[in-house]
């Protein structure tokens, strides 16, 4: 059985692993094994092996080694959970229909309904530690059902705004299926950001406003503008594995 590992020690072996010590790595896997056997078990029953889902669980434990850092202010395990099973999710969509379990959806659903009520009360949007403890869970199972429980992109639906025309009627039989696959990850990416980070990005690069002008619908400095795209950009990039 392996040791459970501070945050402390979780940080520094990560740092190590981003150095290229590999034995760092190795640790930071063996010490998460439990995490993502837990994980594949929500996604079993559906025609793929249990080893074969435990080995993509693997691959996207890894990817969240490679891209975990402290400044984010979560425990590496929550940040690790959305990760894993989204590699598990990519595969298993590659592979066919994703099946979601009742349970799956049912968390999510409390989740959701737990994050308005909190985002009236508190006037923020609250953290998913303050979600679990709301709907009673672990945070890392509230992490689970959500991506889980993610809808897949449909060519159906709007590019950006609710107006817009959907991404089918964009895609012209010229397009290329790689430029198609970078419209459809644009959109998966936009979807995770905050409404600000949204606005920001849409009225920069959609409607080709300057830092200024957005900064005056914001109220904001145009510095602190710049500042707040640079984060985003970064978080996006961390995003595309």
């Amino acid at each position: 059985m392996s040791a459970i590992l501070s945050q402390e020690e979780v940080e520094k072996l990560v740092k190590l692993a981003h150095k290229g010590d590999k034995e760092a790595q190795e640790t930071l896997v063996t010490s998460n094994i439990a995490l993502v056997k837990s994980i594949v078990s929500k996604f079993v029953g559906r025609g793929v092996e249990f080893e074969d889902l435990y080995q993509v669980g693997c691959m996207g434990l890894v990817k969240a080694i490679n891209h975990f850092d402290s400044s984010y202010n979560v425990r590496f395990s929550t940040y690790a959970v959305p990760m894993i099973a989204g590699e598990i999710k990519r595969f298993l969509r590659d592979d066919g229909a994703v099946k979601v379990s009742r349970s799956l959806k049912e968390l999510a659903a409390r989740s959701v309904a737990a994050t308005e009520t909190l985002k009236a009360k508190l006037g923020r949007e609250p953290t998913i530690h303050e979600v679990a403890e709301a709907v009673g869970e672990s945070a890392e199972d509230v992490a689970v059902a959500r991506e889980a429980s993610k809808a897949c992109i449909s060519l159906h639906e709007p590019t950006f705004e609710e107006d817009s025309a959907p991404l089918i009627d964009q895609v012209s039989e010229g397009d290329r299926e790689d430029e198609l696959i970078d419209r459809l990850l644009l959109k998966e990416l936009l979807s995770t950001l905050e409404p600000r980070e949204r606005q920001i990005i849409f009225l920069r690069y959609f409607r080709d406003e300057t830092q200024s002008e957005i900064a005056k619908k914001l109220g904001v400095s145009q510095v602190q503008v710049s500042r707040l795209e640079n984060k985003i950009i970064r978080k996006l990039r961390e995003k595309v594995i």
